[in-house]
């Protein structure tokens, strides 16, 4: 990941949807299932456009989700630059399952009335609670966040990784609301916490 390559994810969100399916149709099915969808509007105020159906990458979801087309491009940039080479640095073997709260949710930043939308209200971030590993274990970010353990510095290692894909990206240490999982978003510039 370089600065040019952080400045192209930062422009893709403004490009055509086109633009961005080409970039997930260069992926091998093995490693991305995803379904492009048409702009819809879910929930009255908050329509969505250039998003993707995603089944799974080179890691099984708990659930299919929608979201951003770029959040998905980064997410696979991230997935395989990142997060899949820290796992065998720190703990020996690949994560294979992921474990997410959605992408989606038509609401204003920690439902306050009177905030800003949230990034969910477009599909344009992620809240990650778990991994689990080729052999079964699984680190949640809830119970794995503190102490000096490998699975601590793994989740602090790939929360800091992430800061380099993702515009926006939360963790417990950032406030109480975030004490279970991570947010990976793609507004803003570098806001990592």
């Amino acid at each position: 990941m370089t600065p040019v390559t952080r400045n192209k994810l930062r422009r893709l969100k403004h490009a055509p949807a086109a633009d961005c399916h080409a970039i997930l149709e260069q992926v091998p099915s093995d490693r991305l299932h995803f379904l492009p969808l048409e702009d819809y509007t879910p929930v009255e105020s908050c329509p969505l456009s250039n998003v993707v159906r995603l089944h799974h990458t080179s890691v099984a979801f708990n659930a299919p989700f929608t979201l951003n087309c770029p959040l998905a491009v980064a997410w696979i940039m991230y997935e395989q630059q990142a997060l899949q080479p820290i796992a065998q640095r720190r703990l020996g073997q690949p994560v294979v399952g992921v474990t997410h709260m959605g992408a989606f949710s038509c609401r204003n930043i920690y439902h306050r009335e009177n905030a800003r939308r949230s990034e969910h209200a477009t599909a344009s971030a992620l809240d990650v609670a778990a991994f689990e590993l080729r052999d079964g274990r699984r680190i949640t970010v809830l119970d794995g966040w503190e102490g000096g353990r490998r699975e601590a510095r793994f989740l602090r290692e790939v929360h800091e990784a992430a800061c380099d894909y993702f515009g926006t990206v939360l963790g417990p240490d950032y406030n109480a609301p975030h004490a279970d999982h991570f947010h990976f978003g793609t507004r803003g510039l570098r806001f990592c916490r």
